[in-house]
């Protein structure tokens, strides 16, 4: 059975998609070879965009332009030597694991006693625009049909016509910070339309799917009955979430006691990481998908769902 590995961004703007496609894969493989020694891995990868429905422009990495608001300074680039670390987990993980939901609007959740710096607050701020976005009834986008709908069905359906066509392949879906949320509610729908479609593996990575003002939008569209949010239908071995404690888009990393099992029994893993990605300025960002894609644990994930 060939095995496929899908990629789904964030709402924030990036690169065109063959160059952001290729960043991603190129992460994979990076961890597969530095944390695995797996140095050619067998897989197809497939990358989920929808950042030319949302902005106009790309992102550009056009030298002597680095002055202009699309340039960007956060492209993929490799790991420094020895930055690939297994995280450690401590008693201080398992007391954050024990804590109970957080509540209201992501600002109010993360802001004000934590001290948090100003990427961390810049990154906030984008993802509450992001979620009033996906949330806006009347937001409407053009789709590639040429249709003109609301935006956060437009967006669900780049994902549900990517993954339909390839029903029988084994798959592992990776869904990136708000990419996440899209990625939740299409498994959702998809295990409601076709409960024996088979998702194999369903990963997240700098997900907000723990904060309580998602949750709370998810059950309010769903009847549910013992528990308020669980696992979609279609994923049938394993959904691990990975979060970097220092990435405050994953401020609850642990969403384990949030999202009960489905049917078969499959119910969200948490699995800390270290996300090693650092700024051209020398400042780590926890939040980055590239660093996310190469660490040891995910590396070790994938390396298992290829069964290699």
């Amino acid at each position: 059975m060939a095995s496929v590995i899908i990629g789904t961004h964030g709402l924030a703007n990036k690169p065109e998609k063959q160059l952001l496609s290729d960043w991603w894969e190129t992460a994979i493989k990076e961890g597969l070879k530095k944390n695995c020694e797996v140095h050619d891995p067998d897989f197809q990868f497939i990358m989920v965009y929808w950042r030319d429905l949302l902005y106009k422009y790309p992102q550009h990495r056009e030298p002597g332009f680095d002055h202009d608001a699309l340039y960007n300074d956060q492209p993929y680039r490799e790991a420094a030597t020895d930055a690939l670390i297994k995280y450690d987990e401590g008693w201080l993980d398992k007391v954050r694991a024990g804590i109970g939901d957080i509540g209201g609007s992501i600002l109010d959740s993360v802001r004000g006693p934590m001290g948090l710096d100003s990427l961390s607050g810049w990154l906030l701020e984008q993802k509450a625009r992001d979620l009033a976005y996906y949330y806006d009834k009347d937001r409407k986008l053009t789709g590639r049909d040429g249709q003109r709908k609301r935006a956060r069905q437009v967006l669900m359906d780049e994902l549900t016509n990517t993954i339909l066509p390839l029903k029988g392949q084994r798959m592992m879906l990776i869904a990136h910070s708000m990419g996440s949320i899209i990625a939740y509610d299409v498994l959702r729908d998809l295990g409601q339309k076709d409960p024996g479609f088979p998702v194999h593996h369903f990963v997240t990575i700098g997900s907000p799917l723990g904060l309580g003002f998602i949750k709370n939008n998810i059950h309010s569209e769903r009847s549910y009955s013992s528990v308020p949010v669980r696992t979609p239908t279609v994923v049938t071995e394993r959904w691990v979430n990975y979060a970097d404690r220092a990435d405050p888009v994953a401020v609850d990393s642990h969403i384990r006691d949030d999202f009960g099992p489905n049917d078969a029994g499959i119910r969200v893993e948490d699995d800390m990481i270290i996300n090693d990605y650092v700024t051209s300025d020398g400042v780590r960002h926890p939040h980055k998908s590239y660093g996310y894609l190469r660490t040891p644990e995910l590396s070790q994930h994938i390396r298992e769902f290829l069964q290699i």
